[in-house]
């Protein structure tokens, strides 16, 4: 007889109970532990090198140069200033885990 898998949380809540359940911890004390955990991600994306997150990823803000860019409504070419973008690089580990790699 087979048994049921869990399902996995695809919530803020649900990722919070499931936490909740693992550590043997309050859903007050996940929620605090989950959000600090966020904050100190949000702090070290800022930093030069970012913040690398083991087994998950890396989190950066890259810069971005000024550039021509073209309207699409008009064709006209117009120009865009420099600017920053957060980026999420995905984990060797974590990207062999959801995809594995072709034999």
């Amino acid at each position: 007889m087979a048994t049921k898998k869990a399902p996995v949380p695809t919530t803020k809540s649900a990722i919070l109970t499931a936490i909740a359940e693992a550590a043997e911890i309050s859903k007050k004390q996940a929620t605090a532990a989950y959000d600090k955990l966020l904050a100190i991600a949000y702090e070290g994306a800022k930093l030069e090198k970012g913040i690398v997150l083991p087994g998950l990823g890396k989190l950066i803000v890259q810069k971005r140069p000024a550039r021509t860019v073209r309207n699409p409504q008009t064709g006209e070419a117009i120009k865009k200033p420099a600017g920053k973008v957060l980026k999420f690089r995905i984990a060797k580990v974590a990207k062999d885990t959801v995809v594995p790699p072709k034999k």
